[in-house]
C-alpha cells in the first residue's frame, strides 16, 4: 500500500453543505483515508492509497458533483 496526497483547488463552494459533498464524496472512493476541505481558501487535501484510486479519479469525483476542480 503507497500513500499518496493530493492537494486541488476547488471553485465554485459556498456552503458548509458544499464542504460535506466533496468530503462525503472523496471519503466514499475505496482506498481514500482522509480528505478535508478548507472553505475560506477553496482547498481540498486528500491522502489515498495510490494502488486503489488515483488523482485523476478524485478531480473527476469532485467535478460529477458539480464543482470545478484542479490539482495544484
Amino acid at each position: 500500500m503507497a500513500k499518496a496526497k493530493l492537494e486541488m483547488q476547488v471553485d465554485g463552494m459556498s456552503c458548509s453543505g458544499c464542504v460535506r459533498s466533496i468530503e462525503m464524496k472523496l471519503c466514499g472512493v475505496h482506498g481514500v483515508d482522509y480528505a478535508h476541505v478548507n472553505l475560506g481558501a477553496g482547498h481540498v487535501t486528500v491522502e489515498f492509497d495510490d494502488d486503489r484510486t488515483n488523482p485523476q479519479t478524485l478531480l473527476s469525483d469532485v467535478e460529477q458533483i458539480g464543482f470545478h476542480a484542479s490539482q495544484t
